[in-house]
């Protein structure tokens, strides 16, 4: 990878205030999704502060370290397509705006951080033009095979307003787990006003940083995930760029989302209820307080041993373990967590592009889910616990034949 220069926040991300408080130090890590060659195995593995803040002045919880988004996403080994979650997620999503927006073939649907198309593929068929915006030139030209019209560039003000000039002003617009991985979030909150057609909406979904903060779920933690969301902290950022937000919905999917539905300021849109509603449950559990958050750090210790004990008394009785999910999660976890190959065989991915790698710091072969049947491991350390009932029933078989997952969050079982 070569020498990478990462830089440390002197303030906060969304409002610039100066005053941050710790929250969570999760040491030096390597970057989460980067998967290693056998041949890279041999050179120096680059890591990073990992150090979670809180601002008191508008409520973002964001990391202090900002790796350059080329590095992190210029090749991105990460294909949405790849979950049947994630799949029908877009599809209900989709069918649900073609219907209530009467959207057709003179309409226009962007996505910004559009992945291998696996979202705006659903409108396509649907009949509406699209038009997806995707950093990462390998994933961007996987969408353009599948025919999805696709801008690879990473997504700014700038960018948003030449596409508008040009004539691609959207009706909607989708965010989907985007905001959290942009360093300039000013950048991209304006971007997403200049793209937007009067009268559109903007959908962006993105982790619940309460759902994080109550379920331990540290591992969403790593390098690419900058910040992380209440509805405090979007509300006065989209406020900040004239952009209102009329409406939101908590989603389980990553283990707790919000889906928050944004028009511009001046299409005179007023918030439903449940904005206001979840904005008041928010002060109420102390979105602006640092002592809501000043207790995550001993619950992650909390887990960390408990993890480790289980796992160091079923190698004590000489069972095998292996893992599931080369995920950026799963790599939070065994690097913060201490597990390695002195624990686990290897690992195993549904992805065929991350198959034959090795995972970031720990450095575990991915192998196809398929050698768990062949190779009958004793127990399945599920990594990627956010797709844990799509990953159990494709591996009823396995299940079936005596093997048994290991799920550690939002809180350590065995199944």
């Amino acid at each position: 990878m070569g020498v990478v220069e990462s830089s440390t926040i002197e303030g906060c991300r969304a409002c610039g205030a100066p005053r941050l408080v710790p929250v969570l130090s999760l040491g030096s890590t390597p970057l989460a999704n980067a998967l290693l060659t056998s041949e890279q195995l041999r050179q120096p593995e680059p890591t990073f502060p990992l150090d979670t803040v809180f601002c008191p002045a508008c409520t973002l919880v964001q990391i202090t370290e900002t790796v350059p988004p080329e590095v992190l996403f210029g090749e991105y080994l990460y294909f949405s397509s790849f979950s049947d979650t994630m799949l029908r997620h877009a599809g209900t999503l989709v069918a649900r705006l073609v219907s209530e927006r009467g959207l057709g073939p003179d309409s226009l649907a962007a996505e910004v951080a559009s992945n291998d198309g696996y979202l705006l593929q659903f409108y396509r068929q649907a009949g509406v033009p699209v038009l997806g915006i995707e950093p990462a030139a390998n994933i961007a030209r996987a969408a353009e095979e599948r025919g999805i019209r696709t801008v690879c560039e990473f997504f700014s003000a700038e960018v948003a307003a030449r596409l508008a000039n040009e004539g691609n002003r959207a009706d909607v617009i989708h965010a989907n787990n985007v905001l959290a991985h942009v360093a300039d979030l000013n950048g991209v909150v304006q971007g997403f006003h200049e793209l937007l057609r009067e009268g559109g909406t903007l959908v962006v979904e993105a982790p619940y940083v309460k759902d994080m903060i109550d379920d331990v779920e540290f591992d969403t933690i790593y390098h690419e995930h900058l910040c992380y969301f209440s509805l405090t902290a979007l509300d006065r950022l989209f406020r900040r760029h004239g952009l209102v937000i009329w409406n939101v919905e908590r989603l389980p999917i990553h283990g707790g989302s919000l889906r928050v539905f944004a028009a511009r300021e001046a299409d005179g849109v007023q918030p439903l209820g449940a904005v206001s509603e979840l904005l008041a449950e928010e002060e109420a559990w102390g979105v602006a307080r640092p002592e809501f958050y000043q207790g995550f750090a001993s619950r992650v210790e909390r887990l960390k041993e408990e993890l480790g004990e289980l796992l160091r008394r079923l190698k004590g009785e000489g069972k095998r373990v292996v893992a599931y999910g080369a995920s950026a999660k799963g790599s939070t976890l065994l690097n913060y967590f201490g597990i390695g190959a002195e624990t686990l065989d290897y690992m195993v991915d549904r992805s065929t592009v991350k198959q034959g790698r090795y995972t970031p710091g720990t450095h575990l072969l991915i192998r196809s889910p398929e050698v768990l049947l062949e190779d009958r491991p004793d127990y399945v350390l599920l990594l990627t616990w956010n797709f844990a009932e799509e990953i159990l029933a494709q591996q009823a078989a396995y299940r079936e034949r005596g093997g048994r997952f290991i799920v550690p969050i939002p809180s350590l079982r065995v199944i």
